[in-house]
């Protein structure tokens, strides 16, 4: 019972990225934000200003969604490969984008989810850290001054 279980959840999980990552690729976020639990955490690897853990959604939103969101002008993300077990995934995604100053930020990434009852409760981001600082630059944090 436990593997068929396994098996219902992978598939659901998966046709839940898919979803997001057509979105995505379109530059619509709605099924991804859907997605999310309340206590969603992202996770940002690296030592950049942008990496660290956002924890909650509405922190994630307000936090890092928004300010990054900012510094782009267009932005799509096109997944290339999806892989699903159970309630953890990996995609393996390329960016198409351009930041409001009119660099590209084309970067690719390993997106690595944990999902519990149908909703992703975690997402930690591997990525082009270099890229990150030489297209995006500082990352100026909500209320800063």
């Amino acid at each position: 019972m436990q593997h068929r279980r396994a098996s219902m959840s992978t598939e659901a999980n998966r046709a839940t990225l898919v979803a997001i990552h057509d979105g995505l690729s379109r530059s619509d976020s709605r099924a991804f934000l859907d997605a999310m639990a309340e206590d969603f955490s992202w996770i940002m690897i690296g030592t950049t200003d942008w990496s660290g853990a956002y924890r909650g959604k509405a922190t994630v939103r307000k936090e890092l969604l928004r300010p990054l969101m900012k510094r782009f002008k267009s932005y799509r993300n096109a997944p290339e490969r999806i892989i699903v077990d159970g309630d953890w995934a990996a995609v393996q995604c390329r960016g198409d984008a351009e930041t409001v100053d009119g660099k590209r930020y084309d970067n690719t990434y390993c997106w690595v989810y944990r999902f519990r009852d149908g909703l992703i409760v975690e997402l930690t981001e591997y990525m082009d850290t270099q890229l990150v600082i030489e297209a995006l630059g500082p990352f100026e944090r909500a209320g800063a001054q």
